[in-house]
Order: structure tokens, then sequence, then C-alpha cells
């Protein structure tokens, strides 16, 4: 008989489940796609270094799955009080009717029960599809061979989601159980007209919190763009500004209680038309009664938005750097040791007289055959002094720059100098712009944003500079764009390039071998690619050994190493981005849309009312849309005036990988969230409307 009955209920109150419904199914879905990646990409057929990355990313994923359960245990427990609500009145007939209170736990036992396992299956049968596509994704991220694959059904991840949304449903259950235990009958019946009371609060006072809070976000608005440099010194301070606009958030929806019935009620003509004044006064109950609320889900969706924009951008960033600076197939960098050999630890005078050999002796001393292994090359040296530091590199605006910039490096810093032709040499097998200089004239390249913007203003003061007796002018007022080393970002904070002739009797510090594999397709250069690691680990590693010692006088970078490195690094950040930004975002649309239905479930008599005092459904229906718009856009509007702020000094953190993709990101975030925050709006309105519609 239980059972008949809950099944009954569940059938006629399906609408009211509907968001419910929703949220569960796209929880289980979400949950299971992320944590199936494992199953699937063991089909993909990629290097042994591509799955260690994605072996990397799985373990990220689950743990990150265990913070997402616990997100959607906690919005699920919310859900779950809202149904109880919702159905008060009802319980309270059953037990009126002579029903125990066991009998009516039994039912919304069965009820949850039954829920729990349509929506679990629902989900994961959702799930599986998904996942079929996210496949896919990664495998084109990954550049993976999809010939052999096919589909796939992740046991382990079928079991996790099983057992995770197991254990949230048996709570949830309990607590429901509980609840109804603890329900007095008097309680039960007058749920639905219990309504939170307005509480007008001091329009002055609230007008003050308002202008403060607007000032504290202003500060901090301007604290993580235009003065990042001037008042950001500090990680701790990074902290407080982050602080201060959590603690304005949370005081500009408490003012705005306040404040909001306030203005309108001050335009009589617009509060007295229409349902406007009824339609006010629901508006202004919400937010008073859900100020705290509404302003920590304006600030899960300035995150979710930022996490979402940052991580589409950075791994779209990554992408399309890997052209521009990673242009040859492998860069061997040496490091010089000049001196005295009293100096170096541990270092022998083998290693220290192997250091000032070229890069192509050392290689080939080892057994590598540059000529054949290689189609073309170049060799560089890289020069630094100790009294041409940072700081004397600005000229007359040193000081100046300090003072403004004091938080990008230490401006004791020698930097880096290189000859024109050794620079021109790598321009040429990289494919970028080769230069000319005068006798008395210097050049700086450079590729990131925030370093260069320092150069750029010394630059356009004529910054000139001394480096061994040699008085140098600048060529160009502006950095010049270009790289040294083969990397999957913006790292070149800047290198002097000198005529020859200042360098002629210098000691360099670093020796570089950048080149291109004699191969033509990709299976040629990876077999290159193996033999020359070979050859300078075991010789590197020998020598040590013989001279009993521990120095890496020598290491490699190349192509393939660097793409697939900044492919995972991609994929990792989106899909964590991806998961924490889907499930904060369907988190804050539950919640605003379970509070709406709660809240037509209370009003519902009011409704009623008006229809008695001649209000048509059409009002009734346009007195609902606004007042479910305006609680919907709200937090949504704080949260995208943060998010523009929040994006830039995002952008600013991650600058060295690039944010040429930036907008891209942003409309695939917008897209995202107009389609799941849009859709719960709709639902929300349609579930509302049927919960306040008039009774026959």
């Amino acid at each position: 008989m239980l059972f008949k009955l809950s099944l009954r209920n569940i059938h006629k109150s399906f609408k009211d489940y509907a968001i419910y419904f929703l949220t569960l199914i796209l929880g289980v879905a979400i949950f299971y796609v992320f944590n199936a990646i494992g199953s699937q990409a063991v089909l993909l057929n990629v290097t042994e270094r591509t799955y260690e990355i994605i072996d990397l990313m799985v373990t990220m994923l689950s743990g990150v799955s265990v913070f997402v359960s616990i997100v959607l245990g906690a919005l699920i427990v919310y859900a779950s009080r809202f149904l109880m609500k919702r159905r008060g009145r009802e319980f309270g007939i059953y037990l009126t009717l002579g029903m125990s209170k066991s009998r009516v736990a039994g039912i919304l036992l069965i009820e949850t029960f039954i829920i729990g396992v349509v929506s679990l299956l629902v989900g994961l049968g959702l799930g599986v599809v998904l996942s079929q596509l996210m496949s896919a994704i990664v495998a084109s991220m990954f550049e993976a061979d999809m010939t052999n694959y096919t589909f796939v059904f992740s046991a382990e991840a079928f079991v996790k989601t099983l057992v995770y949304f197991g254990i949230m449903y048996v709570l949830v259950m309990i607590l429901s159980v509980v609840s109804v235990g603890r329900c007095r009958l008097i309680d039960l019946l007058d749920k639905n007209k219990k309504s939170e009371k307005i509480k007008l609060k001091n329009p002055i006072v609230c007008g003050v919190v308002l202008l403060v809070s607007i000032l504290m976000l202003a500060f901090a608005y301007y604290a993580v763009t235009a003065g990042i440099n001037e008042i950001i010194k500090t990680v701790d301070m990074m902290f407080v500004i982050i602080v201060l606009g959590i603690v304005a958030t949370f005081l500009l929806f408490w003012a705005l209680s306040g404040v909001l019935l306030r203005l309108v009620m001050s335009c009589k003509r617009i509060y007295f038309r229409g349902l406007n004044s009824f339609t006010a006064r629901q508006i202004s109950s919400k937010v008073n009664t859900m100020s705290i609320a509404m302003a920590t889900i304006s600030l899960m969706l300035f995150m979710t938005i930022c996490i979402l924009s940052s991580a589409l951008s950075l791994k779209n960033a990554i992408t399309a750097n890997l052209e521009s600076l990673a242009p040859a197939d492998i860069m061997v960098t040496q490091q010089v040791l000049a001196g005295d050999p009293d100096i170096y630890n541990n270092v022998s005078a083998e290693i220290i007289e192997r250091s000032k050999l070229s890069v192509s002796e050392n290689l080939e001393s080892w057994g590598f055959d540059i000529d054949e292994d290689l189609a073309e090359r170049v060799e560089v040296e890289m020069y630094s002094f100790d009294d041409f530091t940072f700081g004397d590199s600005l000229g007359d605006k040193a000081e100046e720059l300090q003072e403004k910039y004091t938080s990008m490096m230490p401006y004791s810093v020698a930097e880096e100098v290189m000859t024109l032709s050794d620079y021109n040499k790598l321009a040429k097998i990289y494919g970028r712009e080769e230069f000319e200089l005068s006798e008395d004239e210097y050049l700086i390249v450079a590729d990131y944003d925030a370093m260069t913007e320092i150069r750029d203003e010394a630059l356009a003061n004529g910054a000139n500079i001394e480096i061994l007796g040699f008085n140098l002018k600048p060529k160009f007022r502006e950095c010049q764009d270009g790289i040294i080393a083969l990397s999957s970002n913006h790292i070149n904070i800047g290198v002097f390039v000198v005529p020859d002739k200042v360098l002629e009797n210098s000691e360099p510090i670093l020796r570089l071998l950048v080149g291109n594999y004699n191969a033509e397709d990709e299976a040629g250069k990876e077999v290159i690619e193996r033999r020359v690691m070979e050859v300078i680990k075991t010789g590197v590693t020998d020598l040590n050994r013989e001279t009993n010692a521990e120095y890496l006088m020598m290491s490699l970078t190349t192509k393939m190493d660097i793409v697939e490195s900044s492919v995972g690094l991609g994929a990792l950040v989106t899909f964590l981005g991806l998961y924490l930004g889907i499930v904060f975002l369907i988190a804050c649309v539950a919640i605003l849309a379970l509070r709406e239905l709660s809240d037509s479930t209370d009003n519902r008599e009011r409704y009623d009312l008006l229809r008695r005092l001649g209000a048509d459904e059409k009002m009734i229906r346009r007195s609902l849309f606004r007042q479910i718009l305006v609680f919907f856009l709200l937090p949504l509007v704080v949260a995208i005036v943060h998010s523009i702020f929040g994006i830039i000094f995002c952008n600013y953190i991650i600058a060295t990988f690039g944010n040429e993709q930036l907008l891209l990101s942003i409309l695939m975030t917008a897209v995202l969230i107009v389609v799941v925050y849009g859709g719960y709006f709709v639902l929300t309105y349609q579930c509302s409307k049927n919960i306040i519609r008039a009774r026959r």
C-alpha cells in the first residue's frame, strides 16, 4: 500500500520534482563523465609520455571528485528540504486521517529511494552517452589515434558514482525521516501559510552601507587592475584584497535588501501601477531573507565565470603558442664554467674544460653524429655581467620604475646579453625578423608582456646602457618580439642584443645548439630524439661518475616534449575548470530555482487573494516572471561585474601563456551560462506557474 501511494504521489507531483530530477540527473552524469576519462584513455593510441600526463590528470580529477561530491551532497540535502516544505500540508493531512508518523516517514523513504534510483539510472545513461563525446575531446586534445576505439563503459566510474551518490541518498533519507519525526501536526498544516515577514531596514543605514560596499569594491577592482603593481606587492596583500571583495559583496546585498523597496516606493507612479507594489514587496522579501545566500551564490558564479574563462583561455593560448614559441626541433643548453675552479663545489677540472668546448664537440665525443641527424643547426652564446643589472638597464627612469613596479622582480639581477650575429642566426632558423645595428646601438628582444611594459618605458625615455666600457643607445623605442629558448609560453623577459665587437673578448655563460632533425616524418624524428636523449644522459652520467661529481652540465629541450607537456597541461586545466565550473554553476542555479519554488508555494494563498481582488492571470504571470527574473539576474549581474576585473587579474597572473584566445573563451563561457542558467530560469518559471495556478 505504501509503495503504491508513493508511486502515485511521485506521478502526481512530477512537475514539482522536475528541477530536483534535473539537478540529480545532471550531477550523476557529470560525475560519471569526468571519472570515466581514465577508462576511455586506455583505448587511445598515445605515446608513453602522453599517457603519463593523462594518468596524472585522472588522479587529480579523482581528488577533485571528493570535493564535487560534497558540493552535490549539500545541494541534494537543500533540495530535499524544499520538497519537505512543498508537501508539509499533505503529510499533515495524512496524520490528521490517522496515519502514524512512522508510516508517513515510510512513504517519504520509499519516494526518496525511487527518485534516487531513477535519477541514478537516467544520469548514468546520460553520462555513458556523453562520455563517448568526451573520448573524442580527449583524443582531439592529445592528437590520439581513434582508429581502434570502441564504445566504453567505465566500471570504475560506475561503481564510484554508485557509492558516492548512494551515500548521499542514504543521508537524505535519514534526514527526511528525522525531519518528519520531529514535526508537529500544526506545523505541517501551517507550513504553506508561514512566510518571512518584511522588516524595513533603516534606509539611512542601508544607504551608508551600500556606499561603503561600492567604495570597497571600487578599491578592490582598482587594486587588481590598474593598481596591481602599486598595491599588490605581496601574496598577503593579494589575500587582503580578496577578503575585502568578499566582505563588500555581502554588505552590498545586505544594503540592497533595504534600499530596493524604498527606491521603488519613492516612485509613486511606478509603485502603484498594476501589481508593481506586490511585485516590489515580493522581490524585497526575497532579497531580505536571502541576502547572505544571494551574496554566496554571486561569489560562486564569479568563481565559475573566472574558472571557465581562464581555463579555456589558458588552453587555447597554450595551443596557439606551440608553433611560434617552439619553431625548431631541438635545443641543447650547455653551461660554461669560467674563472677560478675553486669557486665550484664538487666540480672537477675536466668538467670545467668540457664546458668550454662547443655543444657539437661534446655531443660528437659521446657518439652523436650531428651532420647525419640534424638537417640544420646553429650554435650561439649567451653572456651576463655582474655590473650590468636590470636596474642598470633602465637608465634615468630606474628610480621611478622601481617605485612603480616594486612587485615585478629584484632589480639587482644581471641581464642576459648576446651578439647581433648570434641572434640573427637564431632568428633565421626560427623564421623571425633579423636586425641590423650601428656600432653604438642596442636592442632588446622580449615577449613577456609584464616585463616589456617596464622596459618600453625606459626605452621610450632613450635609456643608454654601458657594457664593458661601451656606451650604447637604443635602436628602437620599444622591445622587439623575439625568443631565445624553445618554450611553451612567453618566458623571455628580455635579452640585450649588441654589436659583436662589444663581447668579442668575453667569456660566455651559456652555449646553445638549436637545430631541426634530419627526418621527413614524426616517426623518424622520434628515433633521432631518443638517440640524442640517450647520448646526453649517458655522456653526462659517465662524466660525473669518472670525475666523482654531480653536475648537470648539459640539458635538452625538444619540440616534441614541449608539445606533449603543453597539450597535457592545457587538457588538465580545461577538464578541471569545466568540472568545477559546471558543478558550481548547477549548484548556484539549482539553489535559486528551489528557493523560488519554495516561495511560490508559500505565496500561493496570496496569488489566490489577488485573483479575488480582480487581478487577471496575465497580470499575475507578469508579476511572477518579473520576480523570478530579478531574483535570477541580481546575483548574476554582480558576478559578471566582479568577473570583468577578475578575468583581467587572472590573465595578468598567467601572462606567460598569452591571452590571444581570451575573447573566444569568454564567449564559450557565456554560451554555457546562458544555456544552463537560462534553462533553469525557464523551468523555474514554468514550475512556479503550475504551483500558483488557480485551483478549481
